[in-house]
């Protein structure tokens, strides 16, 4: 997904000669928990909202306080994946992004980051979402797309949701007319299927012969 639409300038850095009184007013006005610091077009460092709050003399500059800038940023370009990635990194909802000269270009918006990802087909699209797991040396992606699609599914997305020395969880989301068909080749495969489904009709056997087992106890 092409994520350069999505650079923002809508607030204008600070510079090191910006006063603390600006900053403070900026933060009140708008949920960002940081901000970029610019000097000639090269970042300087980025500043939280927490410590701009701890400063109490508001006719001071930012200059004075450089022991409190963290310093972080996303390349123009991107991917998706890199810029969350980069969020969550810095427990940031903005960051600054630098071209490849290293000049400050703008900003990006966690809330306007996942809007667009709540756009793509894994997130928008409507479909099954399976949740699977095998041993971490067993299991292969390609398999599990080719479990789907020769069942005749179409798959949205695909992606390892955790992972160990031992066992490896994905998630996969497809739409396909036999969802029971489906799960049960990822069984037939060794995969062990976590999520419980209404088309899951192995599960629903399970339950039946299981009340059969405690009415024939029960006698």
């Amino acid at each position: 997904m092409e994520t350069t639409p999505f650079i923002l300038n809508e607030y204008k850095a600070f510079s090191l000669q910006t006063k603390i009184a600006e900053a403070k007013l900026l933060f009140s006005e708008t949920t960002f928990c940081c901000f970029p610091i610019v000097e000639n077009s090269h970042l300087i460092g980025v500043i939280a909202e927490n410590d701009i709050e701890g400063i109490d003399d508001t006719s001071d500059i930012l200059d004075n306080y450089r022991y409190l800038f963290n310093h972080f940023f996303i390349e123009e370009g991107a991917n998706l994946l890199d810029i969350i990635k980069n969020f969550a990194t810095n427990e940031a909802n903005i960051a600054p992004i630098l071209n490849s000269k290293h000049e400050y270009i703008g900003y990006y918006d966690l809330t306007e980051v996942l809007s667009s990802y709540n756009q793509t087909p894994f997130i928008n699209n409507e479909g099954v979402v399976l949740l699977i797991e095998k041993e971490t040396r067993d299991y292969s992606l390609s398999e599990v797309c080719q479990i789907v699609e020769s069942n005749n599914g179409k798959i949205s997305g695909v992606f390892i949701s955790e992972s160990n020395s031992t066992k490896v969880k994905i998630t996969v989301k497809f739409n396909a007319q036999d969802v029971n068909e489906i799960i049960q080749s990822f069984r037939r495969y060794d995969y062990q299927v976590l999520s419980n489904l209404e088309e899951d009709f192995y599960l629903e056997d399970l339950k039946d012969r299981s009340k059969y087992l405690r009415k024939y106890l029960n006698i």
